[in-house]
């Protein structure tokens, strides 16, 4: 997990230090959400892999430079994260499909939806595919997304068709 956070960093850094080379670490961090001493050392990090150079651009300012492996880096880095993306929407619609039929096969035809985000989003479009209703609320079964899991909880009575 580790790993795949460092990379996530990278990535992000890599992108911020592409749209502006004279970016602060100070905002740098500001837009990871991480300290600034955290940003220094993956910075440090990919200047020592030879990613990023550092250019003295005023007495107290830096301007990063990507250099042409950091650019290769970067788009390795974006394609990785895209197909992770993919492979989460893949096995998230799965999982809901299966829960769905689950929800069918019980014989109801909607669904409350308990969360927000990317994967709640995913519920709602593979519900809207399966013809299943969301419904605000009542004593249908409900699909809670809870980070990145979805679970079911069934309850009440199936519909009258």
């Amino acid at each position: 997990m580790e790993a795949s956070l460092d990379t996530a960093r990278d990535l992000a850094l890599l992108e911020s230090i592409e749209r502006d080379p004279d970016v602060t670490q100070a905002s740098l961090a500001t837009q990871l959400g991480v300290a600034v001493g955290t940003v220094n050392w993956h910075i440090k990090r990919l200047i020592d892999k030879g990613y990023v150079k550092i250019k003295r651009a005023e007495r107290k300012k830096l301007r990063y430079i990507i250099t042409p492996e950091g650019i290769a880096l970067r788009a390795r880095l974006t394609v990785d994260f895209i197909e992770q993306q993919f492979h989460l929407y893949r096995r998230t619609r799965q999982r809901v499909l299966e829960q769905l039929e689950q929800v069918r096969a019980a014989g109801f035809d909607r669904v409350h939806l308990v969360g927000e985000g990317d994967v709640a989003d995913i519920c709602k479009l593979t519900c809207l595919e399966q013809h299943i209703a969301i419904i605000p609320e009542g004593k249908e079964p409900t699909l809670e997304v809870s980070g990145l899991k979805v679970i079911l909880h069934m309850t009440g009575e199936p519909n009258d068709k």
